[in-house]
């Protein structure tokens, strides 16, 4: 059984999204699935995301499977940063400014230099997947995370930012991807 956990971006939650969905396909394979509700957009500093992170430790094991939507992104690789795990799946991802009205915001997540030796050395599996078309991350900032971390974007056409508003309220193609890492 594997502890997978699945992290929202800003003024994000648990119940959106595919998140409810992905989240009971896992617990029906028979892993445990944790859901954290960060503070956001008020309160919402990578501080406070990593104690909140921090009510789920026990949970946190080399074997853990991470997965971020936007902001949860940097936030996983901040964890990654600190922790082993056994793979990230980042959705709509991103490190750095990316130039739109949440840059202040996000400041204390990706406004770094990010210790890619160490988060590569924490985790060996990564999969991207970034859309053609997102509204607020551009998909040259997925390439550069995908080279920093020596992969491949998975591109698909027309997913916007993976969210309810462009369809995705499941996600089939993640869930595909996580399966032969359980």
């Amino acid at each position: 059984m594997a502890n997978i956990f699945i992290i929202h971006g800003v003024g994000g939650y648990p119940e959106e999204n595919w998140f409810p969905w992905l989240k009971n396909e896992l617990e029906r394979l028979g892993h445990k699935v944790i859901v954290p509700q960060f503070p956001t957009p008020e309160n919402q500093t990578l501080s406070n995301w990593l104690n909140e992170l921090e009510k789920y430790k026990e949970f946190l094991t080399s074997t853990s499977i991470f997965v971020g939507h936007s902001l949860g992104v940097p936030f996983v690789l901040n964890v990654i940063e600190r922790y082993p795990v056994k793979a990230a799946f980042l959705v709509s991802g991103f490190v750095g400014k990316e130039g739109n009205q949440f840059d202040d915001s996000m400041k204390t997540f990706v406004q770094k230099i990010f210790n890619w030796t160490q988060i590569k050395s924490n985790c060996k599996n990564f999969i991207i997947f970034h859309s053609d078309n997102d509204p607020y991350i551009k998909l040259e900032k997925a390439q550069e995370l995908a080279k920093n971390l020596d992969v491949e974007v998975n591109v698909v056409k027309g997913a916007g930012h993976f969210n309810s508003t462009a369809g995705y309220t499941s996600f089939d193609l993640l869930l595909e991807k996580i399966k032969p890492l359980l």
